[in-house]
């Protein structure tokens, strides 16, 4: 049975997943994913999709060891670390390739009382005349379509792989104060709805500025590419660590 010293770590649990959320590699690939979408609730999704994957992950792990005492070594912990690390800077690269996949490079320049004025711009080079309206287009047909893209499934994967890179330390900590193995899991999973509703919280936060600034094309793509500079900058930053300061080369 579950007493009160159990449910003091039980909500220990929930508050630890609630700060869990704040991890600035879970931050930057959440800000990454969430800079993709135009809506706001589409954004703040992208934090409870991330949450859900790292529970599962949190699970799975967590009755590996507990179940079989399976003990994760350090050298595999820091290689999913390190896969953390180079799936930031797949997905900023991915906000950046989107964002700049079909902008052409141009310079225009006209002379004005005498001067000579340049203005370098990016567009993009396909359009579709609608009347006095332009349009871009999506395809080699020349038509515009909208596509449904399922929102939980990039976040949840990535949620998953951040689960899975942090759980040694977790699984850890609980095998070491928690003896009682239902209790270890309900921690584990307590400790996941924290993450969860952390992260959603976090998500909802991030994605205000993108979904805010979805009409205005310019300040969206400033914002939208400084969240992919991060992001790959980050991931760039944790690959030297992990694989040179943490020792994973060496």
């Amino acid at each position: 049975m579950f007493d009160g010293s159990a449910i003091s770590i039980l909500g220990l649990g929930f508050f630890l997943g609630l700060k869990h959320a704040l991890d600035a590699d879970h931050l930057v690939a959440v800000s990454a994913i969430a800079s993709e979408r135009k809506g706001f609730w589409s954004s703040s999704l992208v934090g409870v999709s991330w949450g859900l994957g790292h529970t599962v992950s949190l699970l799975v792990a967590g009755f590996l060891v507990i179940a079989f005492n399976f003990q994760i070594p350090q050298k595999i912990a820091l290689w999913m670390e390190f896969a953390i690390a180079v799936m930031l800077v797949a997905l900023g690269a991915n906000v950046l390739w989107k964002i700049f996949r079909r902008a052409t490079f141009h310079i225009h320049a006209h002379s004005h009382e005498g001067h000579l004025h340049i203005h370098p711009h990016f567009h993009r080079p396909i359009e579709h005349q609608h009347g006095e309206h332009t349009a871009p287009l999506d395809d080699a047909r020349g038509l515009r379509h909208h596509h449904f893209v399922p929102i939980g499934k990039k976040p949840f994967f990535v949620g998953m792989m951040h689960g899975l890179a942090g759980s040694a330390a977790l699984m850890l900590l609980v095998l070491t104060t928690i003896s009682f193995r239902p209790l270890a899991l309900a921690y584990i999973g307590i400790f996941g709805f924290g993450s969860v509703g952390g992260m959603f919280l976090m998500s909802a936060l991030i994605g205000f500025p993108f979904s805010f600034t979805s009409k205005y094309e310019r300040a969206n793509k400033i914002i939208r590419t400084t969240a992919g500079v991060v992001s790959v900058n980050f991931g760039l930053f944790l690959v030297y660590e992990i694989g040179f300061i943490e020792g994973l080369f060496l």
